[in-house]
């Protein structure tokens, strides 16, 4: 059996947050422009103080549903793939079934920005083992409520920093059998001996109340060299194992934290520029909906039998690759 993606969709919010609206709020003494140029990230989307992940969620869900002629009572699995929740318990898939009026076993997938992809991974998985004939992959990520509201020290600025990349979005795909192509490869790699290197460590029985654990803090340097030293080799494994080459791709997505970062994933790995969808300039870091609205964009440009590389990474640290030929 093949599986594929038959629909996608994506959803933003409203309200738009230029970064130097965004400096001028949370560290007006800081040097003019420092978040812009030190990020590339020149605006992103926010959600509204009465706008929850869920709502972009069941946006991007309604979305394809329409776009693939199905009804929400046709759904057999709701994945919500996020790492974003609406709430500690229930499961956030709860609110977005209620909210579409499925009936489909309905869970929570949480893996940081790799959530999405390990969603999808997981629905292909349980159509393969019978579990399921179809299931609707859902995210929706408002990060930015994880932005510390001010900043008092450049030794607090530099903890911080990648929690000011953050851009809220959703994304959701209906995952079934599909009669040629479809999801070819999956990959992952992770290390775990580095999940201190950044993250939002409150709500969890660590550190269950207060503020401060909350905002999001990490190194962004010694991520980005985890990264860099993990991520091409499985890549090239990928590579090598489907014998492909950057030719046989018509899009290579890849998450996207800041500008500069995507710059040295082009130089690090050597694949064209042309091949990528760049969002974190104007959407910032999306978490795990940024490869959820890249394929959303490019997709009414896809023809059958094209090959998309999607290339995911999440704090933890978790790498994961899938390649999917369109239908």
């Amino acid at each position: 059996m093949n599986v594929g993606i038959t629909g996608i969709a994506y959803a933003l919010p409203a309200r738009e947050v230029t970064t130097a609206e965004l400096q001028r709020r949370v560290a007006p003494k800081l040097p003019p422009r420092m978040f812009e140029q030190a990020t590339g990230i020149t605006r992103r989307r926010v959600a509204a103080d009465d706008e929850y992940a869920s709502d972009l969620a069941v946006d991007a869900a309604t979305k394809v549903l329409a776009d693939t002629g199905r009804d929400p009572l046709d759904i057999d699995l709701l994945l919500f793939a996020s790492a974003t929740r609406d709430m500690a318990e229930p499961a956030t898939a709860h609110v977005v079934q209620a909210a579409l009026g499925s009936r489909a076993h309905a869970l929570d997938v949480t893996n940081a920005c790799n959530s999405f992809l390990n969603g999808i991974d997981l629905a292909r998985s349980m159509i393969l083992a019978g579990r399921a004939r179809n299931a609707l992959v859902v995210t929706g990520e408002t990060p930015t409520r994880a932005m510390r509201p001010s900043l008092t020290s450049f030794s607090q600025a530099r903890t911080a920093l990648a929690g000011y990349t953050f851009g809220d979005a959703g994304a959701a795909v209906l995952v079934e059998p599909v009669a040629t192509g479809g999801i070819l490869d999956v990959d992952a790699e992770t290390h775990s001996e580095h999940w201190t290197v950044g993250g939002i460590f409150g709500g969890g029985s660590r550190h269950p109340r207060g503020d401060e654990h909350t905002y999001f803090s990490g190194d962004g340097r010694r991520l980005r060299a985890v990264f860099e030293e993990i991520g091409p080799g499985l890549i090239s494994r990928v590579m090598n194992r489907l014998d492909h080459s950057w030719d046989s791709y018509a899009k290579v997505l890849v998450h996207q934290v800041t500008l500069p970062y995507l710059s040295r994933f082009v130089e690090v790995t050597g694949v064209p520029q042309d091949k990528l969808v760049v969002t974190v300039d104007e959407l910032g870091n999306m978490a795990s909906a940024t490869l959820g609205v890249q394929l959303a964009r490019t997709y009414p440009d896809l023809n059958p039998g094209d090959r998309v590389l999607l290339v995911g990474l999440g704090g933890g640290v978790s790498l994961m690759t899938m390649v999917w030929e369109v239908s």
